[in-house]
């Protein structure tokens, strides 16, 4: 299917790894320009030597916790491929965990900062020239947890609920200058992250890798219908239809990538 944005360019945050890099590789098969963004230390080398074969991509690091850096990364994205028409916000972490008792300040505002401020720094250097252009789509990546959160990840579920909220106000703010703006809510997806969640499940309870993520889906995500990790991919091809053409009448939607599931209470 043709996305109908061929010559656009895409900035995307979060992109070294996952669900940004795979979202990166389906935007340059449809002929997009693509800047590839992370923290430095990551692995932004190895995803554009294995994408770079598919288009125009470049990278630049920045930490979105730091406006100086956010201005800067934005700098040299336009002055090396031109001012984004795209914009992707996959930049994320899973942050403090444990009782809500027992997390305490800096858990929760480093949560915050990275989650939730990182993509209002980041939107506030994307919109003002898809408005003047007048033709923008921005993808905040929330989560299931958003709207059914687990009580061992409050700050993280917190943060995704404040990204649906802002991406609906944004997109009542800007969708008549044709800045169109949705989320994408994923659910367990192979990742990076969650490879480290499973790796550190495995070891406390004594388990393989693949039994930690067996039982994590039968213990803690028993709504998920589909019985499986999703695949990354599977997430990006949901983010590329978004921002193509052929979603111009969808704004301020939600959409959960997350095989049906369902919220469940034990008891």
């Amino acid at each position: 299917m043709d996305l109908g944005i061929e010559g656009r360019i895409a900035l995307i945050s979060g992109s070294d790894s996952g669900m940004g890099k795979e979202t990166a590789r389906l935007l340059l098969e449809a002929g997009v320009r693509v800047a590839l963004t992370d923290k430095p230390g990551g692995t932004m080398d190895e995803a554009v030597a294995e994408l770079a074969p598919l288009g125009e991509v470049i990278a630049v690091t920045g930490d979105v916790t730091r406006p100086g850096e956010v201005k800067a990364l934005w700098q040299e994205v336009r002055e090396r491929l031109g001012e984004p028409d795209i914009y992707i916000n996959a930049a994320g972490v899973t942050g403090a965990q444990g009782d809500f008792l027992e997390v305490g300040d800096d858990g929760w505002l480093e949560t915050l900062d990275i989650n939730l401020m990182g993509a209002v720094r980041m939107c506030r250097e994307a919109i003002p020239a898809m408005r003047r252009k007048g033709w923008g789509r921005v993808v905040l990546f929330a989560s299931e947890d958003a709207v059914q959160p687990y009580v061992e990840e409050l700050p993280y579920c917190a943060s995704k609920a404040a990204i649906l909220s802002l991406a609906k106000g944004l997109s009542k703010a800007y969708g008549g200058d044709n800045v169109l703006v949705n989320t994408v809510s994923p659910a367990f997806i192979a990742t990076p992250m969650t490879d480290a969640m499973m790796e550190k499940r495995a070891e406390e309870k004594g388990l393989s890798f693949d039994e930690a993520i067996e039982t994590f889906l039968e213990e803690e995500r028993p709504g998920m219908v589909l019985k499986r990790r999703g695949r990354a991919e599977e997430v990006a091809a949901a983010v590329a239809f978004l921002v193509s053409e052929r979603a111009s009448f969808i704004n301020g939607a939600g959409l959960r990538v997350d095989s049906g599931s369902v919220f469940t209470i034990a008891g």
